[in-house]
């Protein structure tokens, strides 16, 4: 654990008059650069946000514009499962600000949050723009300065905090500081990575960037993707085996693009798709068109007699497949293959399509890479860096869709605000 109960209380109970002699900087706007703000905020610490944006939040908001998913409501431990292969790094963030907490958090805000059918939790209103509102009233109203379209350059020789600005560069002198910068999608709402090469330069080692939460190329021909991108596939299965010999098994939607496959049911397993591709140059993946039924029943009712029917109207009538279904069973199987009844159910169970590559970063909803999490302490300070810390996606981790990724970013603010006002305390 990051810190133990009794320190939590501690601090959060320390009335904002006993204001430390101090100031924190935090360069990024995003949730977890504001939640780090606000725990120091209250806390009585002069804080100052820069980001290089003319508003904070904008990933946010742009994430709320289909419903605001803010975290799921599963059991902990399925839901740390989500973090895959840093999950050990994530526990003891996640342990002291849960998703429960985030959503007590949030109703502390004024703003009532439900549980949707597939466990996914929203605002009532289902929009991120009025809490986002809220929130900055309640930051502002703490003490936090705002100075936006400050890009962050690094350090200058002296250690002082480089930015531009529209007035030129600025230099400014701080006793912490949180990295709080995103990760490297979605450059035009501020995430571009820039940040990379600025701590690399200070022998700070970061895993490259990769999209998380992407979509994939697959070589359709001109007419199924003239025909059907944009087009969303419901209710499909999609099994594929990963590189280390592991089968992989998830329900849900994904949409056809004029370039391959996206959506949640591929976000979900992105990473080991990418993974896969990385390490093979290529991913087969298998879909399941009617996974409420089973390949024999599939396979009999393709072979009951239809007459005069053409195969599309038979497979229509009895299996209800047709549209975008009918068109990948056409882009895959021959003539000859369409007309064998074992052959088509088959392919009707198992689709294989072939995803070529990652979309490129830019596109993907999240990223993983990023700074290593060796190169922090449990207060995720950077260990040769004293008094810097590092929080949100900028953090060598990945989570899919469904409230995690948010969840991570809100939970890693949280630890690196409550770690640099330790760490202030202490000296």
């Amino acid at each position: 654990m990051l810190f133990c109960r009794e320190s939590l209380l501690l601090i959060a109970s320390m009335p904002s008059n006993n204001a430390f002699s101090h100031s924190v900087a935090v360069i990024g706007g995003g949730p977890a650069g504001l939640m780090a703000a606000e725990v120091l905020g209250l806390a009585g610490v002069k804080v100052d946000v820069f980001d290089a944006m003319p508003s904070v939040g904008r990933k946010f908001l742009m994430a709320g514009k289909g419903g605001m998913n803010i975290t799921h409501s599963e059991q902990s431990d399925v839901f740390l499962s989500r973090y895959g292969a840093r999950q050990t790094y994530i526990a003891p963030l996640l342990n002291e600000f849960s998703a429960d907490a985030l959503r007590n958090w949030i109703h502390g805000l004024g703003i009532e949050t439900f549980v949707g059918s597939s466990g996914r939790v929203f605002p009532r209103d289902m929009k991120a723009a009025p809490l986002l509102r809220t929130w900055l009233h309640r930051l502002r109203e703490a003490g936090v300065n705002f100075h936006m379209r400050h890009r962050w350059l690094g350090w200058d020789v002296h250690n002082k905090l480089r930015f531009t600005t529209p007035e030129g560069e600025k230099l400014i002198e701080a006793d912490a500081v949180i990295l709080a910068l995103g990760g490297g999608s979605w450059a035009q709402l501020g995430s571009n990575g820039a940040w990379v090469p600025l701590l690399e330069q200070r022998n700070i080692s970061v895993a490259a960037l990769k999209p998380a939460n992407c979509g994939f190329d697959v070589s359709w021909s001109e007419h199924f993707s003239s025909r059907f991108a944009g087009q969303p596939l419901k209710t499909v299965a999609l099994s594929y085996t990963d590189i280390n010999a592991v089968e992989h098994y998830r329900l849900g939607e994904c949409m056809i693009t004029a370039s391959g496959i996206e959506g949640s049911l591929i976000y979900a397993l992105s990473a080991g798709l990418r993974n896969t591709i990385a390490a093979n140059g290529e991913a087969i993946i298998h879909l399941d068109l009617l996974p409420a039924k089973d390949k024999q029943q599939v396979i009999n009712d393709i072979a009951h007699p239809r007459g005069s029917k053409s195969m599309a109207s038979h497979l229509q009538s009895r299996l209800g497949i047709k549209g975008i279904k009918a068109g990948l069973l056409r882009e895959v199987l021959s003539a000859q293959d369409y007309a064998d009844p074992v052959r088509l159910g088959s392919t009707i169970k198992a689709l294989p399509l072939k995803l070529k590559a990652t979309r490129p970063l830019d596109e993907a909803i999240s990223s993983a890479g990023g700074v290593m999490f060796e190169e922090v302490d449990a207060h995720l300070m950077l260990r040769t860096l004293p008094g810097v810390f590092c929080a949100g996606e900028m953090l060598d981790w990945e989570a899919p869709t469904g409230g995690y990724l948010l969840t991570g970013c809100f939970a890693s603010g949280k630890a690196a605000g409550l770690g640099a006002l330790a760490w202030l305390k202490a000296r």
